[in-house]
């Protein structure tokens, strides 16, 4: 009982930083169509940068960000690090689509 209460509030927290990641900063577009990408397959900072239309610095910025919130992790080299969609996110993925289904269609704005 007590883990499924701890999992409970774990999600509930997830769900609450994907809200502020993606619905509730400028650069929530660009994070969610980075995840969006990662969850598909891991990739290093230039290729998502290439996939997703979006220069260098700007997905190393969204990149900091992910992994600092737990949503992303990462594995190699600094310049051949792979990223991926963290345990946890994978485990809140519906929370993801919910918020970025509302969000993520309606707006265009890259942001930071």
């Amino acid at each position: 009982m007590r883990k499924l209460v701890r999992m409970a509030h774990r999600n509930r927290h997830t769900k609450h930083v994907i809200q502020w990641l993606i619905a509730g900063s400028r650069g929530g577009v660009n994070r969610g169509k980075i995840l969006e990408t990662l969850r598909e397959e891991p990739m290093n900072a230039n290729q998502l940068g290439e996939a997703i239309g979006v220069d260098y610095r700007t997905i190393r910025h969204h990149l900091e960000i992910l992994e600092k919130n737990g949503m992303i992790t990462s594995m190699g080299p600094r310049y051949g690090t792979m990223y991926f969609i963290s345990a946890n996110l994978e485990d809140s993925w519906v929370d993801f689509e919910e918020i970025w289904n509302r969000i993520g269609t309606n707006n265009n704005s890259d942001g930071d």
